[in-house]
């Protein structure tokens, strides 16, 4: 898969956005963790997690979205993708 970038807008309430943009002031003084210098690079931050949760049965964002009901019963959703994106299906991969 090519890495490419999409943009994604999202709404939130002016607390969240007045808490997220608190949250980054606490953090300027933090020495160690992600740099993060804006909202957007939080959201980032926080959805790359997830997508890397949703894919990683055995990995801490797989704990974070345990946490927050976001781990389908699925068999699927419980099996490591190296790639992000639903697999390809065998018959695809076969060429028909």
């Amino acid at each position: 898969m090519r890495d490419v970038t999409e943009r994604i807008e999202i709404e939130v309430s002016q607390g969240v956005a007045a808490e997220l943009r608190y949250l980054l002031e606490l953090l300027t003084d933090e020495q160690y963790g992600p740099a993060l210098t804006s909202v957007e690079d939080l959201g980032r931050y926080v959805m790359t997690a997830i997508a890397d949760g949703s894919r990683r049965p055995g990995s801490w964002e797989r704990q974070m979205l345990s946490s927050l009901g976001l781990v389908s019963e699925r068999d699927e959703h419980h099996v490591y993708r190296p790639d992000y994106g639903p697999p390809e299906s065998e018959s695809e991969e076969g060429g028909g």
